[in-house]
């Protein structure tokens, strides 16, 4: 006797739907605004092409903090602190077209902006 147990072409037969593909896109800033000019850009792209987008989901900021010494020899008590904040949010575009993925490859994106 199977319990909940089904295989991945059962699941499918019983659902009766094909699996959608999805793309997911994760943009790497240190400032904010030019991350919401990018997902403007890609969310644009993709509600041009007739795909589904869902986000932009902001991840966790993650802080670099990075403490110098004032003066090279003496006031080791002094120091001072910076911090780099990286800014990550993620967008899905769920079942793209050969259209979406032309249009997500020409986009023009502001300098500073890394995309995974």
């Amino acid at each position: 006797v199977r319990i909940f147990q089904l295989t991945v072409a059962e699941a499918f037969l019983q659902a009766d739907t094909i699996p959608q593909q999805t793309i997911r896109i994760k943009l790497k800033a240190y400032g904010v605004p030019r991350i919401e000019e990018a997902s403007a850009k890609i969310m644009e792209a993709a509600r041009n092409s007739d795909a589904v987008a869902c986000g932009p989901v902001p991840l966790p900021t993650r802080r670099k903090i990075f403490c110098i010494l004032r003066s090279p020899h003496v006031n080791k008590n002094s120091m001072e602190h910076f911090e780099i904040r990286t800014h990550q949010p993620l967008i899905d575009i769920k079942d793209p077209s050969a259209q979406t993925i032309d249009a997500l490859m020409q986009l023009d994106l502001p300098a500073g902006v890394d995309v995974e």
